[in-house]
């Protein structure tokens, strides 16, 4: 716990625990309803949570996230202000909580912390209340050494949309060996070429294509419990892949977890035939919706799910610290 002497009201610390989700909650944001599972199931940890109080006051509040059984959080995806302060008053309390946190939570070896993402309306800009409380948000993490990196459009499409029916000349199967990652990571080595996704082409300054798949099949997909008979690879009449979709669940809604087309295989609208396999391929588990998201700029990827009937219901902004 830790006070401060110029605001000695002021207290920032971790939650003891479930016993304080109804305090954690007071302020609102669309996955509240999601935390007393995440604590259950292990992607949340007490520790992990923090609260900044003036008495029993909620003045803000930040949370981390991982997989079940990372010992460290995967990424920073709540941070929220009490927006009836001052912003001065309001920007300071949130840095001095992100900073006494990342001190207390994150290694203190130099390794950079991990990512913020955060879920925002989808007319944000538009929006002067919405925009105040992203930009306050985005800057408090500027004030630490954050910076944007990518905007996401998150994207969703309802059962009842209608779902294109399957194109003469491409068909679809599942990958050949549902426990052999090799064939998958194969072909998301090969659409890394031109990859339109921010998060692969900074991962490409660092690491090889084959190492970039790799680490992303088995970071992703290999924890997915849902079956891996779900997946799709398309296929030319001679049997050459053109390129695959991955249908999932994570653990919070089925989703379009991956899509792509080879490079030899672009422009020739095989993205909405896989798009529209993969959300058939949901549809058929009668899941009461299926979500994907894509950057703002992978104008091509955006258009396709337009086209699919998927809606733009929200905006995800990342931030990273490097």
């Amino acid at each position: 716990m830790t006070a401060f002497p110029h605001d000695p009201a002021l207290t920032l610390r971790p939650i003891t625990g479930p016993d304080e989700l109804d305090l954690f909650c007071r302020i609102p944001y669309v996955i509240n309803h999601e935390l007393a599972d995440d604590l259950a199931e292990g992607r949340r940890r007490p520790d992990w949570m923090w609260v900044a109080l003036r008495g029993d006051r909620l003045l803000g509040r930040l949370a981390w996230w991982s997989r079940p059984g990372d010992a460290s959080p995967a990424v920073l995806d709540i941070l929220d202000l009490d927006d009836t302060l001052p912003q001065a008053e309001r920007l300071g309390i949130g840095e001095r909580l992100l900073r006494t946190a990342m001190a207390a939570t994150l290694a203190g070896d130099g390794t950079t912390p991990p990512e913020y993402g955060r879920f925002v309306p989808a007319d944000w800009r538009d929006t002067p209340g919405a925009r105040q409380v992203v930009e306050g948000r985005m800057t408090v993490l500027e004030r630490t050494g954050a910076r944007l990196f990518v905007e996401r459009l998150r994207l969703e499409w309802r059962p009842g949309t209608p779902i294109a029916p399957p194109v003469d000349g491409l068909s679809f199967r599942p990958v050949t060996d549902a426990d052999d990652p090799a064939e998958l990571i194969g072909l998301m080595t090969e659409v890394l070429d031109g990859t339109l996704d921010a998060h692969g082409r900074d991962d490409l300054t660092r690491m090889s294509a084959e190492d970039v798949a790799a680490q992303h099949y088995e970071e992703e997909f290999a924890r997915y419990s849902s079956p891996r008979d779900w997946w799709r690879i398309a296929e030319l009449p001679g049997g050459e892949p053109v390129g695959f979709v991955v249908p999932a669940h994570n653990g919070y809604n089925a989703t379009i977890a991956y899509i792509a087309v080879r490079p030899a295989h672009r422009g020739h609208g095989h993205i909405d035939a896989l798009l529209a396999e993969g959300t058939r391929v949901l549809a058929e588990q009668d899941v009461p919706r299926v979500r994907a998201a894509t950057d703002l700029g992978n104008v091509p990827m955006a258009n396709a799910f337009r086209r699919a009937g998927y809606d733009n219901f929200e905006r995800q902004i990342t931030m990273v610290w490097s």
